[in-house]
């Protein structure tokens, strides 16, 4: 019984630390992809990509100092397109279920989120070449900026919504190890075939949202162009909805926001309603 308690504290253990280095990863992200890119306008200051001389774009193309930022961005994202197009495999995710057990799951998160670190801290900006579209110059400089802070504002909390009807505890790899430690199983079969039928193909939920946070930049520079367009053609790949998804993710968001306002409710005995309960009850 004690080196069952073990293993279950030392598995809650690594699922709660692997936990906090995704979310700040995901942090970071969201400060790298979109508040970046239009902070330093909002607040008056120079921006992050100094203004393009008069060069044009022949001459700019066939600079080593633009061509150079170029490769290592490029590298950086065909690092973190393997990386997670390769451990979603399913003949890789069998063999790294049978190595790391029930925190397969949170393997592959964590070395999602080490990609992405790789990939904010050695990004490397495109300083001598021109901008693709520039709002520095007056009346754009002003509402432009604004336009698009609130954008990509209303943009995540889009995301957030949909993370949150797809069971952000499963999806980071804490659920697993939960339902191990009671003896309950993988969460996923405990899902109705609908569920199951949509989690088997999906691969990128926030398709939309994620591509309007890429493009609608104030400033759009070279590196930032081949930021936005690799991404996108990476989420138009794993991009795979049919009406029958949608279906389900519209039921799923109505049965959320029900348990949500039923949460601070007395239950038929007097207590509250058991959100653990009612997230197994899938549709």
């Amino acid at each position: 019984m004690a080196a069952v308690s073990f293993s279950g504290l030392f598995l809650a253990s690594v699922a709660l630390i692997n936990f906090i280095f995704v979310f700040g990863t995901c942090v970071e992200f969201v400060k790298f992809i979109s508040f970046r890119a239009i902070y330093y306008n909002i607040t008056g200051r120079a921006p992050q990509v100094q203004e393009s001389s008069s060069r044009g774009w022949s001459v700019a193309l066939q600079d080593p100092a633009v061509l150079r930022p170029l490769a290592v961005d490029l590298a950086l994202l065909f690092l973190f397109a393997v990386q997670h197009s390769l451990l979603a495999v399913e003949s890789v995710k069998r063999r790294l279920r049978a190595v790391f057990g029930v925190l397969q799951r949170g393997f592959y998160v964590f070395t999602t989120a080490l990609a992405l670190q790789v990939l904010i801290r050695y990004w490397q900006p495109v300083r001598d070449a021109p901008f693709l579209w520039n709002s520095s110059t007056a009346p754009w400089s002003t509402w432009l900026p604004l336009l698009c802070f609130i954008i990509h504002f209303l943009c995540w909390l889009i995301i957030f919504s949909i993370v949150l009807i797809f069971d952000y505890a499963e999806l980071m790899g804490i659920k697993q190890v939960y339902y191990h430690c009671l003896g309950l199983g993988d969460p996923l079969s405990m899902k109705s075939p609908r569920a199951q039928r949509l989690y088997a193909h999906l691969r990128h939920p926030v398709y939309l949202e994620v591509c309007v946070v890429l493009w609608a930049v104030p400033c759009l520079s070279l590196d930032r162009l081949l930021l936005s367009g690799v991404l996108s053609l990476y989420l138009t790949c794993g991009h795979s909805l049919d009406t029958r998804d949608y279906t389900y993710l519209s039921a799923q968001l109505h049965n959320k926001l029900d348990l949500f306002s039923r949460s601070a409710q007395p239950g038929s005995n007097g207590q509250p309603v058991s959100a653990t309960t009612a997230s197994c009850k899938e549709e």
